[in-house]
């Protein structure tokens, strides 16, 4: 990349994490009002952070509220490959976050009804694939800890 295209790509990128930063704060302080522990808070705000401030920056410079439409890509796949602690687990949690992220988005009139509900039925729909996924690729030696044992 050009070092012009670049600076564009920080720039806008640090624009975005800056609107992120309050997105964030205000979604925190949403489940908070919906009652949930601060633990639980914690763990959806980590889950969305590494979302949108790790994968939709990663390539390309993706506001939030454009984000809802690539959770498959997620995932499906990116996450699997560079997240270390990726498990079963894992995906459902932020599958879970993401949903309540979005939901939140969609309250503030950031995302519509549309997205949403696309949002969710994917989780849906997808989730036994991506599951799938991660047991393949743990089971392709791409594993680093795998022929460890760990």
């Amino acid at each position: 990349m050009p070092s012009d295209q670049y600076k564009k790509y920080e720039q806008a990128c640090a624009k975005i994490k800056e609107n992120n930063a309050r997105l964030l704060a205000d979604f925190q302080q949403w489940l908070d009002q919906k009652g949930l522990a601060p633990k639980t808070i914690k763990e959806h705000a980590q889950n969305v952070d590494f979302y949108i401030n790790t994968f939709l920056l990663y390539e390309d410079a993706i506001p939030a509220k454009e984000g809802a439409g690539r959770i498959s890509m997620f995932l499906g796949d990116w996450f699997v490959r560079k997240a270390l602690w990726a498990s079963p687990t894992s995906i459902r949690e932020s599958a879970a976050s993401l949903k309540k992220f979005y939901a939140f988005m969609h309250g503030r009139g950031q995302i519509d009804a549309d997205e949403l509900r696309g949002l969710k039925e994917t989780i849906k729909e997808e989730m036994a694939d991506w599951l799938a996924n991660l047991g393949d690729h743990d089971d392709s030696g791409n594993d680093p800890l795998g022929r460890w044992g760990l």
